[in-house]
């Protein structure tokens, strides 16, 4: 029997009222109850990482992030779209690591008044330089049928079979990578 896979669902807000802790545990509960990997919800908020390049980098926050990353197989991003783009907190994190990303999958559920589509576009080109394998199924939920009020998230049954879709090729993906990252920590020593 094979080892199952460490999945985070790496929250990409910290605003205040933010919906993406909403999002996230509706993602972690339709992944717990698949029972194919160990899911665990990441927020960027915990680590209260510094602007990237403005401190001397020993805040402890850094070094716990990136021993989380690294103690992960593959990611889901929760993004919401701001201004056409990914949150300027989700790429102060990614930009925070390297390494840790490398040879890794992850899939993307946005959000936004489009679905989130134009944030989750410009992170796939964030991912594909930091060598992280991105999946192709994508849910999107719409801030005007997916939210009430723009702010309590009741989604549509019909986003339900793309997340597990988007687990499948996410664990999939994360699964035959694996032998990558354990060569390169190999080749390390």
């Amino acid at each position: 029997m094979t080892e199952k896979l460490n999945i985070g669902i790496i929250l990409g807000s910290t605003r205040n009222g933010r919906v993406s802790p909403q999002v996230g545990n509706w993602v972690k509960e339709i992944a717990d109850e698949r029972g194919d990997a160990n899911y665990e919800i990441v927020d960027i908020l915990d680590y209260q990482l510094p602007f990237l390049g403005t401190t001397d980098g020993t805040e402890p926050g850094i070094a716990a992030w990136q021993k989380k990353i690294s103690e992960l197989d593959g990611y889901v991003f929760i993004v919401q779209e701001y201004n056409h783009s990914f949150s300027g907190v989700l790429k102060n994190a990614i930009d925070h690591l390297r390494e840790e990303w490398h040879d890794k999958a992850a899939g993307i559920v946005s959000y936004g008044s489009t679905g989130g589509a134009r944030a989750s576009e410009h992170l796939r080109g964030v991912m594909a330089e930091l060598k992280i394998a991105d999946v192709r199924v994508h849910p999107t939920l719409s801030l005007f049928t997916d939210f009430e009020n723009f702010t309590t998230f009741k989604p549509a049954e019909l986003h339900l079979s793309n997340v597990h879709a988007m687990l499948d090729q996410v664990n999939a993906w994360s699964g035959a990578l694996k032998p990558l990252r354990v060569k390169e920590d190999t080749e390390e020593k």
